[in-house]
C-alpha cells in the first residue's frame, strides 16, 4: 500500500487530507503532520467521523530539514504534499531531495522577512530533483494551479496561438465579520498590499497597489470590481505559454475590505519588520494575525460563491478566438462535504488531484515542474469528478473589460 505524507494543519490541509481519504485507493496510508500535533489530531478525528478513514498524525517542525528528513525516513511516503506556509517550501523541498521522495505544494516560496514571492529559488532546485530521480510539482492549488491547467488546456486543445490571458478571481462569500481573510492573514495581506505587476511584450510592468480596476460580470455572481495584482502563476505562464503577448491577474475586493486594509497599512499593522512594544520585539502583521478570525473557522459562517477562471484570446485556424474557462464553487456546499469554506476547498482539492496525477503515473518526470508543463486533460477530467466542475464560454473576440 502507498503512503502519503501531508504537512500542514490549516484549512487547506483539512480539505486536501479529507479528499485524499475519499480517494484512499490512490493515497493509501495517510499521515498528517505539523508543528502543532493537536491540530492534526482534530482534523484526523473529523475525517474518521466523515469518511471512516483513519489518518495517522505526527509532530514536525517544517522549518527544520533534519526533522523533516527524520519523519520522511520513518514513514517512507511516495509523496510529500506541502500545505504548510510558503515560507517553508524550501526546507520541505530539500528534505524531499535528501530522501528522494516526490514533492508537491500549492504556492511558491515567500521569504518571511521580505514581501516578495517568486519561483527563482524553487526552480534553482531542478537539477537536484533530477539527480534524486524525483518530481517536484509547484503550485497545485487553484490560482496558481487550476488556472495554469486551464491555460495549458487552451494551448493544447483549443488554440493554435494564445496572445492574451486574464486570470479572474472572485470570492463573493460573506462570513459576517467586519474584516477577516479567507486564507492565512500574513500571506493574504502581504499579497494584496504589494505593488501590482503584469507581463506584456516581453517585459514586466509595475503598478501601484490597486491602481488598475476593472468590472467583470462573473457568471452566477454578477458584476464585481476587480483589481490588478501580481500573482505567481504569471511568472511561469509567461515563460511556458508560447506566443503570449500579455498576461494579467485580477481579484475582487469589497469596499469594506479595502477600507480596513488601507487603515491597517496606514498605521503600520501590515509591517513585516520587528518593532519594540513594552520591551518586547513583535512583528506587526504577526500580531494582527492573532487578532483576526482563524480562516479555518470561517466555514460554518460563510455563504455565497467563488468564481475563478481565465479569459484567453488568440487564433484558431487563422481566425480570432476568445474563451472564458471558469469554475463556480458554493461555500455552503463545500462545508457540507468537507467542513471548510470554498477558498480552502478550491486550493485543497487541486492539491489532492496533483498528487493523484503523480501517484498514478499520469504525470511523470524528474525535476521541478509547473502545472502547465503536463497534459491538461487528465487533470481537467479529475476536476469534474472531484467537486470542481468547469465550464467554457465562447466570447466574441472584441468583448473587452471595463478597465478604470
Amino acid at each position: 500500500m502507498k503512503t502519503t505524507l501531508i504537512i500542514g494543519a490549516g484549512g487547506v490541509s483539512k480539505v486536501a487530507t479529507t479528499k485524499c481519504a475519499m480517494n484512499q485507493s490512490t493515497f493509501g496510508n495517510i499521515i498528517l503532520a505539523s508543528r502543532t500535533k493537536s491540530k492534526c489530531d482534530d482534523i484526523a478525528k473529523e475525517i474518521k467521523e466523515r469518511t471512516g478513514v483513519v489518518i495517522q498524525t505526527a509532530k514536525v517542525d517544517a522549518d527544520s530539514v533534519d526533522e523533516l528528513v527524520e519523519l520522511i525516513e520513518k514513514v517512507k511516503p511516495e509523496i510529500v504534499i506541502n500545505v504548510a506556509l510558503p515560507y517553508q517550501d524550501l526546507t520541505i523541498m530539500d528534505a524531499c531531495i535528501k530522501t528522494k521522495v516526490h514533492y508537491l505544494d500549492t504556492a511558491n516560496y515567500e521569504h518571511p522577512d521580505e514581501a516578495k514571492f517568486e519561483y527563482k529559488l524553487q526552480w534553482a532546485r531542478d537539477e537536484k530533483f533530477k539527480k534524486a530521480g524525483i518530481l517536484g510539482l509547484l503550485g497545485s492549488g487553484f490560482d496558481p494551479g487550476v488556472t495554469n491547467v486551464f491555460c495549458a488546456y487552451a494551448q493544447q486543445y483549443l488554440f493554435d496561438e494564445i496572445h492574451t490571458i486574464d486570470i479572474l478571481d472572485c470570492n463573493a462569500g460573506d462570513h459576517g465579520y467586519p474584516f477577516a481573510t479567507n486564507f492565512n492573514p500574513e500571506i493574504n495581506l502581504r499579497e494584496v498590499s504589494a505593488k501590482g505587476r503584469y507581463w506584456e511584450d516581453g517585459k514586466w510592468i509595475e503598478t501601484s497597489p490597486m491602481e488598475i480596476k476593472m468590472v467583470w460580470d462573473y457568471p452566477e455572481i454578477g458584476p464585481k470590481d476587480s483589481y490588478l495584482l501580481y500573482h505567481e502563476e504569471l511568472e511561469s505562464l509567461s515563460k511556458n505559454i508560447k506566443g503570449l503577448k500579455r498576461i494579467r491577474f485580477f481579484m475582487t475586493f469589497g469596499q469594506s475590505y479595502l477600507t480596513h486594509m488601507n487603515c491597517l497599512e496606514n498605521v503600520g499593522m501590515l509591517g513585516i519588520k520587528e518593532v519594540e512594544h513594552k520591551g518586547m520585539k513583535i512583528v506587526p502583521i504577526e500580531f494582527l494575525k492573532t487578532l483576526l478570525p482563524d480562516p479555518a473557522s470561517l466555514g460554518p459562517r460563510t455563504k455565497g460563491k467563488t468564481n475563478i477562471g481565465v479569459v484567453i484570446k488568440g487564433l484558431k485556424n487563422g481566425e480570432e478566438k476568445k474563451v472564458y474557462i471558469y469554475n463556480v464553487c458554493d461555500h455552503e456546499e463545500c462545508y457540507k462535504e468537507v467542513g471548510a469554506q470554498a477558498v480552502s476547498y478550491t486550493t485543497g482539492v487541486p492539491a489532492m488531484i496533483g498528487a493523484k496525477m503523480i501517484l498514478e503515473g499520469t504525470w511523470s518526470g524528474e525535476g521541478v515542474f509547473n502545472m502547465e508543463e503536463f497534459d491538461a486533460k487528465p487533470f481537467m477530467d479529475e476536476l469534474n469528478k472531484q467537486g470542481l466542475p468547469w465550464k467554457i464560454l465562447e466570447l466574441t473576440p472584441d468583448e473587452s473589460f471595463e478597465v478604470i
